[in-house]
């Protein structure tokens, strides 16, 4: 499988969960030089929400530039 981690020459989200009793994990990078990482349901859960609202889908919503 292709590494599907996020980097500023491919910005994006990447979650990742193992398996059911496994905790979640994410990284993001945004084109606009945002990145963040995040590890547990809760905290995956809260960055997914954030990069929805504030990057990636929302710049092409006369979102950030």
């Amino acid at each position: 499988m292709a590494d599907l981690t996020p980097t500023p020459d491919r910005p994006g989200l990447h979650v990742s969960k193992p398996s059911p009793s496994a905790p979640a994990q994410a990284s993001a990078v945004c084109h606009c030089g945002a990145r963040a990482t995040a590890h547990g349901d809760d905290q995956v859960r809260r960055l997914v929400q954030g990069w929805e609202a504030n990057h990636g889908p929302a710049h092409s919503k006369g979102g950030h530039q």
